[in-house]
């Protein structure tokens, strides 16, 4: 039996093509970044007031766990031993390994990353884009030269009262609104929306657990709030998608709306908890966004360490 928190199938695909033919993302080759013009950016500038910067990343895990059975692999290369040698000119060097795609490191997630009904964003047919050798098209280059605009950071768990959503939870478009007006501050178009469930403070608090079967995200429906406010780009501290899925016969719902219906580039496993305090403290949740991923060019994601700069 449903929850009057799911949706059939059918409902999902109405939503989805609601949204894919409204949504300013929807068929342009950039996606939503497009929403992101010059003067966006110069006024996200002006959102810096005191210099300071903040890490919207989490540390990269290299532990096995529950939650990351592959985790990042990073070793010393060189000196070979271990050790320098006493005398001459050594290089400390080390190789570093992800799978980028996993449910604890932060990652951003490029156009091709989600294929539905065979096809990738904007109707190309997967098969003509990806093979082993990479994504020749709708890849993580699209965002080559950085993304950057004003992010606004909403928090869930702040407006519920509560330190984090307990796994499983679902935000709706009326939780973003309700967080916009108890924060003062209102999402726009070209913006870089930052959902807070507070995945990453649990994680932190209580130790790694199985996302794959339960986890907080937003509710499909929630994508319509986006899509009114020509979002630019979705980022959370957890996989932005809540599990178990709230759609029957679709896995990871929020992705095929958010990637593929909308054309946004979404990040995933963020880390707020050293930001929010500081937006408290100041009553500000707005401030500019600097996201560079790695120049990938066949790639379906990259590794990213976003700044926000108050």
């Amino acid at each position: 039996m449903r929850t009057s928190g799911e949706l059939s199938e059918a409902d999902f695909r109405r939503l989805y093509r609601h949204l894919r033919d409204t949504s300013p993302g929807g068929a342009g080759r950039r996606g939503a970044l497009d929403t992101i013009t010059a003067e966006h950016v110069l006024a996200a500038v002006r959102e810096v007031r005191s210099g300071r910067t903040v890490s919207l990343a989490s540390p990269v895990n290299t532990r096995s766990g529950p939650d990351d059975p592959d985790p990042a692999e990073h070793r010393l290369t060189a000196p070979a031993e271990g050790e320098p040698g006493p005398t001459g000119v050594e290089f400390a060097r080390d190789r570093f390994a992800m799978n980028v795609h996993g449910d604890v490191n932060s990652h951003l997630d490029a156009l091709c990353h989600v294929v539905y009904d065979g096809t990738l964003h904007g109707g190309v047919p997967a098969a003509d884009v990806l093979s082993p050798d990479g994504a020749s098209a709708l890849s993580v280059d699209l965002a080559r030269d950085g993304i950057v605009g004003r992010g606004v950071l909403l928090d869930i768990p702040r407006l519920r009262g509560v330190p984090w959503l307990e796994p499983g939870a679902q935000v709706r478009a009326e939780d973003l609104a309700a967080a916009e007006a108890r924060q003062g501050v209102r999402v726009g178009r070209g913006d870089i929306l930052l959902v807070r469930v507070g995945h990453r403070r649990r994680r932190e608090e209580l130790g790694p657990w199985d996302v794959a079967g339960a986890r907080a995200g937003l509710h499909p429906t929630a994508m319509e709030f986006l899509a009114e406010r020509e979002v630019a780009v979705l980022g959370g501290d957890g996989n932005n998608d809540s599990a178990p899925s709230a759609v029957q016969e679709v896995a990871f719902p929020v992705h095929v709306l958010g990637i593929h219906a909308m054309g946004l580039h979404l990040l995933d496993y963020l880390r707020f908890e050293d930001l929010t305090p500081i937006c408290a403290r100041e009553g500000r949740w707005s401030f500019l966004c600097v996201i560079a991923p790695l120049r990938l060019p066949a790639a379906t994601g990259s590794p990213v360490n976003p700044l926000a700069i108050l």
